[in-house]
This record gives structure tokens, C-alpha cells and sequence, in this order.
């Protein structure tokens, strides 16, 4: 006896599975990536140029900054030095002088003016020992002057400073009253040391020197006031004179008029030579 179907019901067969869907239903909790579109070769171009732009006006900012710069350094190195200032305490040399002899070294300008050059040759002049150099903006040069102290005259002709340097000078004639120093080319620094050794010796025993003389091969001869002549040698000084200062103190100084030369270059001892006695002029003797 057959059964009705109803409309749109499916006649299935005995022992028969039923179709599966075409699709698949993607597994619980899974999510699917979305792919983002491919840009076109138009739009890539597009990027590209915009890069470069961006790159050439940062060339183009950074061209002018530079090219204004150095039109700013060029600006300030032809600016002509407007004053030059000389300190210091000066004796023998004019601030005038020293104006004048820089002036040939500031034709280039403010900043291309060789400080060390200047510095140079300020020391190079007669009494100048020692010098500094400065620019002092916008326009302004300061030069601090040190000017030589001479110790002592050099040989004929020349002045020794504290650190034995030799320097001369025109006004020589001024400083006849310094102590004379002579010896060997190269032996003045070592000869400065002495003799500033030998007056502080001295001092206290109320002697001065006024030459102090070394010869090729070292031998120290000294010419105190009232002509007193010391032979030192050339070895052992500080003890040598530490046997005179003895002498002298206990034996010598009272007789000081009377001294002639002091041989101080024995082991043990000295040896004083006395002025000899001026002779009575035989017309001047009483009855004659």
C-alpha cells in the first residue's frame, strides 16, 4: 500500500545516506584572515616620488643653512680689527710700539689674524719677556705686555732675566750699576743660578757681588764690593762657601778693609792675601 508524500518532501531510499553540503562549516572558534589588496604599480610610484621630494628639500634646507654660514664666517673673518688694547707695566716699551709693529699681522681681518705669530714677535722685541695674545669680540685685540727685569749685564753688551736669559737692549747705559756676569756661549742659565745662590749667601754678611766670571773650562771667580776677589773652582760651591761664610764671620770680618783675594778651592782651609800697606811718601815725613 503505497504512502502520499507531501510537497517538497525527499524520497529517500532504504539504507541510503543523506548528500553532504558542498561547503564546509569551518571549525568552531576559527576566524579567517582577511588579505589586504595588492596597491597598483601607480600607487608605488606615487610613494616613490613623494620619498624623493621629501629627501630633496631637506638637501635644499640644508644647502642654504650651510651657504649662509659660511657666508657668515667669511663676513666676520674680513671685519678689520677696530682696536688693539696694551696692558701691562711698561718701562722700556711704548704701547704706541707694539700697536704699531701688530698692524702689518691684521690686514686679513678680525679671525685670520695669527695670534701665535703675533705672540711671537712681540717677544722677540728687546725688553719684552713675555707676551699674550687675545681677540675680545666683536672687533677688539688685547695684548698683556711682561717686560724683562734684568739682574744683571751680560758680557759688554747684554742683560741677563731671572731664568738666565740674555737679551739687549739700546738704553744699556741705564743699568751700569747691575753686576757683570761673563762666561761661555750656553753657561748664562747656569751662571744666573750661581750668582743668585752667591748673593743669598752674602746678603747677611753685608757683602755684594759685582762680577762673577766663569771660564771654559768652569773655574768660578767672584769680584765682591771694595774689591774683594774669591776663588771658587769649579767643584764643591755650597760647601766651599759655607767654609768662607765661617772665616769671615770669626776672622775676616773685621779686617774687611784689608782684603785682597780669598782662595776658597782647598780641601781643609782657605787662603787670604791682605792688601799690602801704602807706603809714607818720604817727603811728607816730619823734619825733612
Amino acid at each position: 500500500m503505497g504512502a502520499l508524500l507531501g510537497r517538497g518532501s525527499a524520497r529517500r531510499s532504504p539504507g541510503r545516506k543523506p548528500a553532504r553540503t558542498r561547503g564546509r562549516r569551518a571549525p568552531h572558534g576559527a576566524t579567517r584572515n582577511s588579505v589586504a589588496p595588492a596597491k597598483t604599480a601607480a600607487e608605488k610610484r606615487g610613494g616613490s616620488s613623494s620619498v624623493w621630494f621629501n629627501r630633496l628639500l631637506v638637501l635644499l634646507a640644508a644647502g642654504v643653512v650651510l651657504t649662509a654660514a659660511l657666508k657668515a664666517v667669511i663676513t666676520v673673518r674680513s671685519l678689520p680689527v677696530q682696536r688693539i688694547s696694551v696692558t701691562g707695566e711698561l718701562e722700556h716699551t711704548q704701547a704706541q710700539a707694539v700697536q704699531d709693529m701688530v698692524q702689518p699681522g691684521l690686514a686679513g681681518g678680525f679671525l685670520s689674524a695669527d695670534l701665535q705669530q703675533i705672540q711671537r714677535q712681540l717677544e722677540g722685541l728687546p725688553w719684552i719677556y713675555k707676551a699674550s695674545v687675545r681677540r675680545k669680540w666683536p672687533s677688539a685685540l688685547e695684548i698683556h705686555v711682561v717686560e724683562e727685569f734684568p739682574i744683571a749685564r751680560w758680557g759688554q753688551d747684554g742683560f741677563l732675566n731671572h731664568e738666565g736669559g740674555v737679551f739687549r737692549s739700546e738704553k744699556a747705559a741705564d743699568w751700569e750699576a747691575l753686576p757683570r756676569l761673563q762666561g761661555p756661549k750656553g753657561s748664562a742659565r747656569a751662571l744666573v743660578e750661581k750668582y743668585q745662590r752667591l748673593v743669598e749667601i752674602l746678603t747677611p754678611l753685608n757683602l755684594a757681588v759685582e762680577q762673577l766670571v766663569v771660564d771654559e773650562r768652569g773655574q768660578l771667580e767672584a769680584v765682591l764690593a771694595g774689591g774683594i776677589e774669591l776663588s771658587l773652582g769649579g767643584d764643591d760651591f755650597i760647601e766651599r762657601m759655607q767654609r768662607f761664610t765661617g772665616i769671615y764671620r770669626t776672622e775676616l770680618a773685621a779686617r774687611k778693609s784689608e782684603l785682597e783675594r780669598i782662595d776658597l778651592r782647598y780641601e781643609n782651609g782657605v787662603a787670604v792675601a791682605f792688601k799690602k800697606p801704602i807706603e809714607a811718601d818720604p817727603s811728607h815725613v816730619a823734619g825733612l
